[in-house]
């Protein structure tokens, strides 16, 4: 077993905590190079804005489409706040329709291209391509966005069934949003 200094370990140790306290700072970079290919933003575009949403999800219990007898949780929508890095609430995702908003009015609607597996108990990963904004801010000129980072979200275990249909049950998540904007 080879023999390792404390002053190394300690060096080791203090060099990953300034780089992860490094990556949620306010002009540190994003990269996406970990993401599934299908959830990463096209060439041309950059970080416009980093949030971390974090909320619920409602869920309904509902016959499944096409599937006689059989029943099953549908998503219903998110209703969450969005906060930059600082932990500072700067605006809220909800839905339907998914709605990104900024408090300085400005918001934007968007259209799914692709969800990738994030784990399990947790929602997929997401890009989206962002609709022309509503309102002038933050949102104004957003290209796409990305779901990453997810704790939860998903489906409650519980039974839904002929006997709970159109029961609502509520899930916490926490997901970051990444806004992209052209280059």
């Amino acid at each position: 077993m080879k023999h390792v200094s404390t002053s190394t370990t300690l060096a080791a140790i203090t060099a990953t905590l300034l780089l992860s306290a490094c990556a949620g700072m306010p002009g540190a970079r994003f990269s996406q190079d970990a993401l599934p290919a299908a959830v990463q933003v096209p060439a041309g575009n950059t970080v416009a804005m980093e949030t971390v949403g974090a909320g619920d999800i409602s869920y309904e219990c509902r016959a499944k489409k096409d599937v006689a007898g059989q029943y099953e949780w549908a998503f219903v929508g998110p209703n969450a706040v969005l906060s930059d890095r600082a932990g500072k609430a700067i605006g809220k995702y909800v839905g339907p329709p998914a709605t990104w908003e900024n408090n300085d009015g400005s918001k934007v609607t968007a259209t799914q291209l692709a969800v990738a597996p994030a784990g399990a108990g947790n929602i997929p990963y997401q890009l989206v391509k962002a609709n022309p904004a509503v309102g002038s801010g933050a949102m104004t000129g957003v290209t796409y966005i990305q779901r990453v980072a997810i704790r939860g979200g998903v489906a409650p275990a519980s039974t839904c069934g002929a006997a709970n249909l159109g029961a609502k049950e509520i899930v916490k998540y926490q997901a970051d949003y990444i806004f992209w904007k052209a280059a």
